[in-house]
């Protein structure tokens, strides 16, 4: 009697069902129907891709970026993880002060009543090497060539060296330029006092005043030189913009070559290949394809043997150079260090005795052959230890005692910052060779 119940409604719907199709009879097909409107045509991918794919755009600037220094080496690889290095040496760290447009105004607190630099990138964004993605940030939103712009900022460049007191903006060329000083620019000096950025105008305006001596309270000491006592590298940006230096008054005024206003970073240091220098490796040195064209050079051809152009401007700075290293000197002591090893020394071959930008002041692991006394108390041993607490053995320490102690001027602090800063934009003058004459020329003269 249960299986009756159960299978009997499941045979009378199958009984109903094939009654009813029995009596339904399929009539000859209908004729068809007009034809529909023919439909927008689908993006070929692979054809939009090859616009840049292909081996005359990206697989070429890949090539030619892998001789990049911003694809290789120590400043490409070895900065993530230091959140204050990553804005210029990391992807994420350059896109995140540039994204939460990052002030370079240092910032005091209320309670400690120290300063802080603010320019810095986010814990979470201090890695990644650099890329395409990195000046390009627009690349794969369309898949076009028009990716390849905007840039990640072409905005004015407020400089960390002043603390956001002066702003680079080259406007020239759709502001290109600006995308490259935001990481070529200097680094700034800053006060032990109260960890602000270094007061530069004290330098020009009381140049006979001291501004360092060990013998000096504390509290009253802004920096303790160094053998990394420094501008860092990037000084190229502040020297081609024609701003930035210690400008101290004297016979020649500060002014700028025509390349600050007429020419950009890319027209010479992306210009067409030559050997291994120009388009994405960033080089140009031995390349002068970017000078010679219909609006610059063209007319005139530049060539390393060009006396107006290239020779003369370099024959000029160079011993202005050899010339304030020489005045750079305290009881007999070249501050100024010099260094012969061309895979250290990034500035090799620049001038003759080889100066690196750093100074002459002994370090155990850095500057071994230093021969200036390093006055930072952390290297010695408490009072009565007979071993040391810091990365110094006990050697070190007696030998750094055994070294004469250096004093500095303002004059002479402030000529130390113009030499690095004309030595390390590594042209000797061809960037803006009238504003580099114009620091090493009065850094001279104020100099006793």
């Amino acid at each position: 009697m249960k299986l009756y119940k159960f299978f009997f409604p499941a045979f009378l719907s199958f009984a109903i069902m094939a009654m009813v199709t029995s009596c339904v009879k399929m009539g000859p097909p209908g004729l068809n129907g007009d034809k529909g409107d023919t439909g927008a045509n689908g993006t070929d991918a692979n054809e939009t891709c090859k616009q840049c794919h292909n081996p005359a755009v990206v697989d070429q600037k890949i090539v030619e970026f892998e001789f990049s220094k911003h694809s290789f080496g120590e400043a490409a690889t070895s900065e993530s993880g230091s959140a204050g290095c990553a804005p210029c040496h990391t992807h994420e760290g350059f896109q995140d002060v540039v994204k939460k447009n990052t002030s370079t105004v240092f910032v005091k607190d209320p309670v400690t009543l120290k300063y802080s630099n603010p320019y810095s990138a986010s814990v979470s964004a201090d890695i990644g090497v650099l890329s395409c993605f990195t000046c390009h940030s627009q690349l794969h939103t369309t898949y076009a060539y028009g990716d390849f712009h905007p840039f990640t900022t072409t905005a004015g460049v407020p400089m960390t060296m002043w603390g956001g007191a002066k702003t680079i903006n080259l406007t020239q060329d759709s502001a290109k330029s600006n995308l490259c000083i935001k990481c070529h620019q200097p680094r700034p000096f800053t006060s032990a006092i109260d960890g602000n950025v270094l007061n530069y105008a004290a330098l020009v305006s009381a140049p006979t005043a001291v501004f360092y001596d060990a013998t000096l309270p504390a509290a009253s000491i802004q920096i303790k030189p160094g053998y990394r006592t420094h501008t860092h590298y990037g000084t190229v940006g502040a020297i081609y913009a024609g701003m930035g230096g210690i400008e101290f008054p004297g016979t020649l005024a500060y002014g700028s070559s025509i390349h600050t206003t007429k020419a950009s970073c890319s027209d010479c240091h992306q210009a067409p290949m030559t050997n291994k220098a120009g388009g994405h490796t960033f080089v140009a040195k031995g390349n002068f394809n970017g000078c010679n064209t219909t609006n610059c050079h063209g007319a005139a051809p530049v060539s390393a043997t060009d006396a107006a152009h290239w020779v003369n401007p370099r024959a000029t700075i160079l011993p202005l150079l050899n010339t304030l290293a020489g005045k750079l000197k305290v009881n007999g002591i070249e501050i100024m260090n010099k260094n012969p090893d061309s895979t250290t020394n990034l500035w090799y071959g620049i001038t003759p005795n080889n100066y690196d930008g750093y100074l002459n002041i002994y370090d155990p692991v850095n500057n071994p052959t230093g021969i200036a006394n390093n006055t930072g108390t952390f290297q010695n041993p408490s009072p009565g230890t007979t071993t040391s607490s810091t990365p110094w053995t006990l050697a070190q320490i007696a030998l750094n005692l055994t070294l004469p102690k250096i004093t500095l001027t303002n004059a002479q602090m402030g000529a130390i910052i113009n030499f690095q800063l004309c030595l390390r934009e590594y042209s000797l003058g061809i960037h803006n060779r009238v504003y580099s004459q114009a620091l090493l020329t009065n850094s001279i003269a104020i100099l006793p």
